[in-house]
């Protein structure tokens, strides 16, 4: 019985370790836009050619089910088209505003679906916000970062040998304020060699979710903090992390309706204090102060950079929370698509959102930005970022992976990583 059982053991190691996930598709859909940038004037019509490939190969025969129509919005004409010799052609249409055009594909092969799609640009630098601007936007948040900076923190720093290296050193980062009893973690990495170094902050993406140090940055020779944003020890154990994941739930929408309360104040004026920090560091250059992230790391970078007038530089990935009314003026809005559920559009969640929006922030950028986005963006929409990057009047660098969805090149981030290096002083 027992050699059975350990037969049967040394089999399903076995086979699970030659069953390990495909890293390609057995067919491919490929969808070329006739024009090389995918960017097109409005009025001018689009056309996209599909080529369905298995093994490399033009698949023979077969058709195609499409549907194309405004980004993030219901599609204005579906159909099926056969292909020839693996290929087909789709014309869909223009816009006559500025935005984007998206068209969806699929494929039956030998019974499985395969799926892709593609979003074309309109005239993006066109792109004009929806967002509405408070005549005291600048007020309130002066007003709210003042208050903040006159409470008393406590800032606690554990070391981390489990995670230190022979060239950084690295803390568990905890800012507390006893006063409302908020506080958050994060991890802050130093490069062990003495000297004057920039600090960078790095905003965290979405969720509620455990991180771990990145030593990249102390690596490069920035003094680093990475942060969550919940006042959750990242340390804590996965299964806990679900289970206060669950009790969070969708933390974007709480108190969208009251301006003062919504969950979204906390974490803009946390990561204002943050940056404080930083440059109290003994370690610190006195000059360069940086701040980086994606998605929801990139909307908090580019609001970072607008409301701490340390901060000398910006890089930010597909910014989150970008033209949050869109949805309300009928086009796509920005992540978390909070009106694009009808039931939750009301004047005070829509006023709310004015004064959280990273569009009105980015009006107030001051200093040099490193900005990158894809065009197949279904998360934070290239609509929405658009609609933020047009505003700034600061000097930007605007790189463009029109193919990439939510997610970025190597290539990007050794671009971005050159910026960084670049705006040292």
């Amino acid at each position: 019985m027992r050699i059975c059982l350990l037969l049967f053991l040394v089999l399903s190691f076995n086979c699970a370790s030659q069953n390990s996930p495909a890293p390609i598709n057995l067919v491919d859909i490929l969808l070329t836009p006739d024009h090389a940038d995918w960017i097109y004037h409005t009025g001018e019509e689009a056309e996209v050619l599909i080529t369905v490939l298995k093994f490399g190969v033009p698949v023979q025969g077969g058709e195609i089910s499409y549907e194309f129509g405004p980004e993030l919005l219901v599609s204005e004409k579906k159909g099926i088209i056969k292909l020839k010799d693996g290929k087909a052609n789709i014309n869909i249409g223009t816009a006559d505003k500025p935005g984007f055009r998206q068209l969806k594909i699929s494929v039956v092969v030998e019974g499985k679906i395969y799926k892709n799609q593609i979003n074309l640009a309109f005239s993006p630098h066109l792109i004009e916000t929806t967002q509405a601007y408070p005549s005291d936007f600048e007020s309130f948040w002066v007003q709210n970062i003042a208050e903040v900076r006159e409470k008393d923190f406590k800032t606690t720093l554990t070391h981390l040998p489990e995670y230190s290296t022979e060239k950084v050193v690295v803390y568990l980062f905890h800012l507390s304020n006893n006063s409302d009893k908020k506080s958050v973690y994060g991890y802050l990495c130093k490069p062990r060699a003495e000297g004057k170094y920039p600090v960078l902050f790095a905003p965290p993406g979405a969720g509620v979710k455990p991180i771990k140090p990145y030593m990249g940055f102390a690596e490069d020779g920035y003094i680093s903090l990475s942060i969550e944003i919940h006042g959750i020890n990242p340390m804590l154990d996965k299964n806990t992390y679900k289970q206060i994941s669950r009790a969070f739930g969708k933390y974007m929408f709480v108190n969208l309706d009251k301006k003062e309360d919504y969950y979204y104040k906390n974490v803009y004026l946390s990561c204002v204090k943050c940056v404080d920090y930083l440059c109290t560091l003994p370690e610190f250059d006195g000059k360069n102060v940086f701040v980086t992230g994606g998605s929801q790391g990139g909307a908090l970078s580019i609001i970072t950079a607008a409301l701490n007038e340390k901060v000398t530089a910006l890089v930010a990935f597909y910014p989150a929370l970008c033209d949050l009314s869109g949805y309300a003026k009928g086009r796509a809005g920005g992540w978390p698509h909070m009106f694009k559920n009808i039931e939750l559009l009301t004047d005070e969640r829509l006023m709310t959102s004015a004064y959280y929006d990273v569009v009105n922030f980015a009006r107030m950028i001051k200093v040099p930005g490193f900005y990158s986005w894809g065009y197949n963006d279904r998360t934070c929409c290239p609509t929405s970022v658009y609609a933020a990057y047009n505003v700034i009047t600061a000097p930007k660098e605007n790189h463009i992976t029109p193919i990439s969805g939510h997610w970025r090149f190597g290539e990007t981030n050794k671009k971005s990583l050159e910026f960084l290096k670049s705006q040292c002083k």
